[in-house]
């Protein structure tokens, strides 16, 4: 299985859901396993700033294959990996909001989520993974 348009609407969906119970304005990406865009979507008067902050964070989870939360702690000044986001072309983004999309164990592309706070991010960004393997057992 790859990722395409309609199951990314679909992941999007599954985290805009959770956006609007939190009360939060969103921006959300989905990248297939390459960290090409399949899909963005900005909610209504969610931040602008936050567009490439979403897309950096699924590229992020895509290059390293691994939740951009984790990346968060090996980066703080004194840590094995400070400075590395300043490294490709200032793409990656080490915060949390960005998750892989795993498919038996392998990394197909990745949600990266920007607009509240981290946690708000992150959350929001779990819901499209939830909805995401909610489709993988109905394909099943």
């Amino acid at each position: 299985m790859e990722l395409n348009l309609q199951l990314a609407k679909q992941i999007i969906d599954g985290a805009e859901k959770e956006a609007q119970n939190l009360d939060v304005k969103m921006v959300i990406s989905v990248v297939d396993a390459g960290g090409n865009l399949i899909a963005l979507h900005r909610m209504d008067d969610a931040w602008i700033g936050s567009v490439d902050i979403a897309e950096g964070k699924a590229w992020t989870s895509i290059a390293f294959k691994l939740e951009t939360e984790i990346l968060a702690s090996l980066t703080i000044p004194e840590q094995e990996l400070y400075g590395i986001n300043t490294t490709n072309n200032g793409k990656i983004v080490v915060f949390g909001g960005g998750i892989p999309l795993l498919l038996d164990g392998k990394v197909i592309g990745a949600i990266g989520v920007s607009g509240s706070t981290v946690q708000n991010d992150m959350a929001v960004a779990k819901a499209g993974v939830k909805a995401f393997e909610d489709l993988l057992v109905t394909v099943k």
